[in-house]
């Protein structure tokens, strides 16, 4: 069985930062990443809001790039998923990898989180081609042509604010007869005129070959199926954050992500949390790398403790429900 000061679960850019930094700190470090190293971002064509490239850079390439330099510092990647994330009496953590075992004396999970999909035709297809769910990220490609934009909560309103920015018109498809974001943000996207509303619908499949080139609706009370055509169709109906491993190891929020305080400490000494899995991430490449960094830190910092003989950490302050 083999022993390491710090195990990361998740290899986007959350993971592989916190692995640069623990490893430039002379730890041993592991990553574990079922998929593929850059995590979400390396599935995107064009990243051009990462800092230090002007001209944008592939997502693909920059996550293999952020792998190249936490393994020149010594970081060991695996690419299997951890099965299991259980804590000893001792304090360290036991790590379940396929018929393997691990154990770490501290752990940072930066599992990330999955957007809820709308499981239609079209979606898989075409996502990266016109299907997104960052307008963030995407909305500049779009520039003067007509979108549309699936959800009718919070995120739903502010991306596709955002997305004004840049197009021609944004057509909100809301599968109710409301919205359910806040009433602030309704009312600044009920007097945006390039804001436009379809009520009581549903996609039922997304079209084009290489892009997309509109959608296919239909109506949940009449039945009635109608197509409109647009570039691009922005999926906002929420996020399901990977916290399966976490289960009776920490606290969360309403939605499933988990509470943590400044330090992405979580409740269970040792245990850290960064990116997408933690509540109020900002969902961007530059903060989930930010989080990896402040969880390195914060990790190196907890097994200096230990070596200097002052024993745990205390448990993280009562308030970190209100910490982040």
């Amino acid at each position: 069985m083999k022993t390491w000061d710090i195990a990361i679960v998740g290899g986007g850019g959350a993971g592989l930062t916190a692995a640069m930094y623990g490893a430039r700190g002379r730890r041993h470090v592991v990553v574990f990443e079922r998929k593929l190293t850059g995590g979400q971002i390396a599935t995107t064509d064009l990243v051009e809001n990462f800092p230090g490239f002007p001209r944008g850079v592939n997502g693909f390439d920059l996550g293999q790039s952020m792998l190249a330099q936490a393994e020149k510092f010594g970081a060991t990647v695996i690419y299997e998923g951890v099965d299991s994330l259980e804590r000893e009496p001792s304090g360290m953590f036991r790590l379940r990898v396929g018929e393997e075992e691990h154990r770490a004396r501290t752990v940072i999970v930066t599992a990330g989180a999955e957007y809820r999909h709308l499981d239609v035709p079209g979606e898989e297809a075409l996502t990266g081609r016109g299907v997104s769910y960052c307008a963030t990220c995407d909305a500049a490609f779009f520039k003067d042509m007509d979108v549309a934009v699936v959800g009718g909560g919070d995120a739903a309103m502010d991306e596709g604010m955002f997305l004004t920015r840049y197009a021609k018109s944004v057509t909100v498809i809301h599968r109710r007869d409301s919205l359910r974001a806040s009433k602030m943000l309704q009312e600044r996207a009920f007097s945006n005129p390039k804001m436009h509303f379809v009520w009581d619908t549903v996609v039922e499949a997304i079209e084009g070959e290489s892009a997309v080139t509109g959608a296919r609706l239909r109506n949940v009370k009449t039945g009635v199926e109608s197509r409109i055509a647009v570039a691009a169709v922005f999926v906002f109906i929420g996020h399901m954050p990977n916290n399966e491993l976490l289960n009776g190891l920490v606290e969360v929020d309403d939605d499933g992500q988990v509470l943590v305080d400044l330090r992405m400490r979580t409740t269970t000494p040792g245990l850290f949390v960064a990116g997408d899995v933690r509540t109020q991430a900002a969902r961007q490449l530059i903060s989930a790398c930010g989080d990896g960094a402040t969880a390195a830190i914060a990790a190196e910092r907890y097994l200096q403790d230990l070596d200097g003989g002052a024993g745990e950490l205390p448990a993280v302050v009562p308030s970190i429900n209100a910490a982040v």
